[in-house]
């Protein structure tokens, strides 16, 4: 845990794995609903493969600049000039921010927008959004679990809504309240300023709390992504279809090895075992598609 702005109460929980060498890590910034641990199975996987990765949990924001400039402070703190960041939905947006945000000085190496958006207008809150801080606990949940997915499902998914039901639990209030009003407050993401860094958009073909609007919305900010599409998934495909998500989040990074923005240590890369990799996911999506 980590405290660096002056107020005491803003701590940052942390996960880092894999070498410290590293110096341009894989950063991954959670949805509304998770916590840093929401991704143990990114963690676990790629920390294998010699990746470093840090799953981060902010502490309460309440607008963008104030976040944008907390995050800042705490890579100083962990003295990393550039990094690659992993966003889930609205941690999707807040990367796509701070990538902005750094434009004149960039931090940011590479983004990975996990069911993410870009304007936060979609979710037509925006007047809702400076109330949040007086609802209690058990209402802000309610508005939360009111985008998870219902209906039959199957059990990987299942599992995993039932793991974020269980870290939504343990969120407070005041968390709650500001990750929502950074969710819906009035904003949107200025393309230009960040049209140089790598983007791969990975988005889900089944039901996600993401309108199809706002899919082509991402695909229309940014013409030169990669893109990386999971069949299904639901809003949390990094637990219930990690296998794809570790293989697409490999495939993005596999840009810089070599390079001093590698998140990977050098000894660990081989290029033949990811082609291989490759292969059987195209195969294999091809087979489904069929």
């Amino acid at each position: 845990q980590i405290i660096v702005d002056d107020d005491d109460s803003k701590v940052w929980s942390l996960y880092d794995a894999g070498p410290r060498s590293i110096r341009c890590p894989l950063i991954f910034l959670p949805p509304v609903s998770g916590t840093a641990d929401v991704f143990f199975q990114q963690i676990l996987a790629l920390t294998g493969w010699g990746y470093r990765v840090i799953a981060l949990q902010y502490p309460v924001y309440w607008d963008h600049l104030e976040f944008c400039d907390g995050f800042r402070k705490l890579l100083d703190h962990l003295q990393l000039d550039k990094v690659h960041l992993f966003g889930a939905s609205l941690g999707g947006f807040l990367a796509q921010k701070f990538a902005e945000y750094t434009h004149k000085s960039p931090r940011v190496q590479s983004l990975i927008l996990c069911n993410a958006f870009s304007d936060t207008s979609i979710f037509n809150q925006t007047w809702t959004a400076n109330s949040f801080w007086l609802m209690p606990a058990f209402m802000l949940k309610k508005i939360v679990l009111g985008n998870f997915a219902s209906g039959p499902l199957d059990p990987e998914m299942a599992d995993g809504i039932d793991f974020m039901v269980d870290r939504l639990e343990s969120l407070g209030q005041s968390e709650l309240a500001s990750r929502l009003t950074l969710n819906c407050q009035n904003s949107y993401v200025e393309p230009h300023k960040i049209r140089d860094i790598p983007v791969t958009i990975m988005d889900v073909f089944d039901q996600s709390a993401l309108s199809t609007e706002a899919k082509e919305e991402m695909y229309k900010l940014y013409p030169n992504a990669r893109r990386a599409h999971l069949k299904t998934g639901g809003n949390f495909p990094y637990l219930c279809r990690s296998a794809e998500v570790n293989l697409y989040i490999q495939i993005h990074l596999l840009q810089f090895h070599g390079t001093r923005y590698a998140a990977i240590d050098p000894s660990m890369v081989s290029a033949e075992e990811l082609e291989v990799q490759k292969i059987s996911l195209h195969s294999s999506t091809e087979q489904e598609e069929q």
